[in-house]
């Protein structure tokens, strides 16, 4: 439904709706994080040491107990070396994308406001309690009337005003650390992670996505992609098909052969979509991917189950990507800069050239190696990337400030998202022979033209 009248212009109840709901906003997240971001840079500026276990436990307290984008914001920036003080980052990424879900008298009000007053007679089953339920909404197990098991996304009501309130926090939270520590200027950061925020509350635009990926996986029997059924959907409510699965943290005691198998279903439904079409998925949650058994005894696949935050890649990133690497595996470092230049890097000096290689060197790490290895290499998981990123951000420091390209948000998250699943899984893999196979004969061109065609067949829009 949509509550704008024809002018494109909200009514003036409306806007005093939304005015009102902001200002609420404001308040709830401000009192939580404001707070605590003002007294540590308080201390910082006066010289005291803040940044303690326990504010940062108080940090973590605080969005833990807010419904909404705020908590997803949080685990985001936590997956970006440097982008928030260390201290902040180890509590902010065990934050859980788990709320308590809305009962029944909310679920219908929503409901009849998506579809209408005689939406129960549109399933042939619809389960009052929810199945799951995240930071911007809720699943509802249901049956369509042919039989069909479904799974219903609906959408917290008021998550536009949430998003546009706890972005404002969130950038208050940049600026102050910008004062503090001038070493990464995150303001492409800032409008990355608002465009994808804002992207997500748009359902729509996820079940384009899950198109999408169930054209890139139609021959790939080890990827599950549900289907959508747009009949039962809306912008704020998605249904779409249930996909039977064990989580894949029950996996971590099974063998290695079985592990190996999932993780490498895993490094395709990451990499395969990037280096052939530009689109990557941008939240490796573990709770967006379960495990299933193969058609094969002894065979074992994934189903990917949430399709809000898909990041679409302009083909000349891809192309850095790849370059960087076939930089970093010959040791070129003029082949590295000109990779860093195709994403927008300036004023790069030998000296940052080594700097952002130290990072690069983390994340390709697993990727140059050929052998079969686990991706850490005899790293402990509590540790990994944190020495690489400590080398870059004391760098950074003398040679700073360095802008990092607003596509490396979710790049980065991916790539150390991923990691994190083969650390869970104990995955022992050839991954140089893995990512070799996903570039083999790449081609910007090739890669341009596949992505416009498989974007214009999904309905899926360019990224902003």
């Amino acid at each position: 439904m949509n509550d704008k009248p024809p002018s494109g212009r909200l009514p003036k109840d409306a806007e005093a709706n939304r005015l009102g709901r902001r200002v609420r906003r404001y308040a709830q997240v401000g009192a939580g994080v404001g707070g605590i971001a003002a007294r540590v840079a308080g201390g910082r500026l006066f010289g005291l040491d803040m940044l303690n276990d326990r504010t940062a436990r108080e940090l973590k307290s605080a969005l833990g107990g807010l419904k909404g984008p705020i908590m997803k914001v949080a685990q985001m920036i936590a997956t970006i070396p440097e982008a928030v003080p260390a201290e902040f980052a180890a509590e902010l990424s065990e934050l859980q994308s788990a709320a308590p879900p809305m009962g029944w008298p909310f679920v219908k009000r929503r409901m009849r406001a998506e579809l209408g007053s005689g939406w129960e007679a549109r399933f042939a089953s619809f389960e009052r309690e929810a199945a799951a339920a995240a930071s911007l909404g809720q699943v509802h197990r249901a049956t369509a009337l042919d039989g069909t098991p479904l799974a219903v996304k609906l959408q917290y009501p008021d998550m536009e005003s949430a998003v546009d309130a706890d972005l404002k926090q969130l950038s208050l939270i940049f600026s102050i650390h910008r004062r503090i520590d001038s070493a990464v200027d995150t303001r492409e950061i800032y409008a990355e992670i608002g465009a994808r925020l804002r992207e997500e509350l748009d359902y729509e635009r996820e079940a384009a996505h899950m198109r999408l990926y169930k054209d890139i996986f139609a021959k790939d029997a080890r990827i599950a992609v549900p289907d959508v059924h747009a009949g039962l959907s809306t912008r704020r409510l998605l249904t779409m098909g249930w996909l039977e699965g064990v989580a894949l943290l029950d996996f971590r005691d099974h063998d290695l052969a079985t592990r190996n198998a999932i993780a490498e279903a895993m490094f395709a439904a990451w990499w395969v979509p990037f280096s052939r079409y530009g689109v990557i998925h941008g939240d490796p949650h573990l709770g967006n991917y379960t495990v299933r058994p193969g058609s094969m005894p002894g065979e074992w696949g994934i189903n990917l189950l949430d399709y809000g935050c898909i990041r679409v890649f302009p083909p000349a990133f891809v192309a850095g990507v790849v370059e960087l690497y076939r930089a970093l595996e010959s040791d070129d470092r003029d082949r590295a800069a000109a990779a860093y230049e195709s994403w927008g890097f300036r004023n790069l000096s030998n000296e940052l050239i080594d700097v952002l290689n130290v990072w690069a060197g983390f994340i390709y790490g697993p990727l140059l190696d050929d052998r079969v290895r686990s991706v850490a290499d005899g790293v402990k998981p509590g540790e990994y990337g944190r020495k690489e990123a400590f080398a870059v951000h004391r760098k950074l420091r003398e040679l700073g400030p360095v802008t990092p390209p607003r596509e490396f948000v979710f790049m980065d998250r991916a790539a150390i998202g991923l990691g994190a699943v083969f650390l869970h899984l104990g995955a022992e893999l050839n991954f140089f022979r893995l990512f070799n196979e996903t570039i083999e004969a790449f081609e910007t061109a090739a890669l341009d033209k596949r992505q416009s065609a498989a974007l214009k067949k999904a309905g899926v829009p360019r990224a902003a």
